[in-house]
């Protein structure tokens, strides 16, 4: 049923969605949908924590490799994991990580974004030894947040995103976060 709605976002958008336009293309009895959904929100709350697993899935298994030496390697595969679910995942590109549906969908305390900032704080961490940098959780949450926009505008100019833009969100979220971490971790270091 996710695998359909996914489908089927891709093509009427979330207004669009109907739990019957869903179990049609599931192939599924209505009450089949309704057994394990009360309705179209939940559905694509299921889809939007799926594709969250999927995304923090392929975070994990970047960190893993050898070819991440500095932590801005690892921001940049963020990046480019979430470019890529845009051009590859079906109905990602119209539900994000949920906030066409609610701000919260994810976690009822945080928006979406913060929690995708919680995430990639947690795989920074482990990663690369950034629990000593003061607010890192705020600047990446700032730094999302601008990625996000830049890169839906990207796919709002070009169906496959237009790749200028992609640069420039790439270099502003650098640049943001250098300063951000590399210099307070330098500044704090004892001389």
């Amino acid at each position: 049923m996710l695998d359909a709605c996914a489908e089927l976002v891709d093509e009427v958008g979330y207004e669009g969605l109907t739990t019957t336009l869903l179990a049609e293309r599931a192939e599924v009895a209505i009450g089949s949908v309704y057994q394990f959904f009360p309705d179209k929100r939940a559905i694509v709350q299921a889809l939007t924590l799926r594709t969250m697993e999927s995304y923090l899935q392929r975070l994990d298994e970047r960190f893993a490799s050898d070819d991440l030496t500095h932590w801005w390697d690892g921001v940049d595969a963020a990046i480019d994991e979430y470019i890529s679910m845009h051009r590859t995942v079906p109905g990602f590109r119209t539900l994000h990580f949920g906030d066409v549906v609610d701000m919260h969908l994810l976690d009822e305390q945080r928006d979406n974004n913060g929690v995708i900032a919680d995430q990639l704080a947690r795989v920074l961490t482990e990663r690369f030894g950034l629990a000593g940098v003061p607010d890192l959780q705020f600047h990446l949450e700032v730094a999302v947040e601008a990625a996000d926009a830049l890169i839906k505008l990207a796919f709002r100019r070009r169906p496959e995103g237009d790749e200028r833009v992609l640069v420039e969100a790439k270099a502003l979220v650098r640049e943001y976060l250098h300063r951000q971490v590399d210099e307070r971790t330098e500044a704090a270091r004892p001389s």
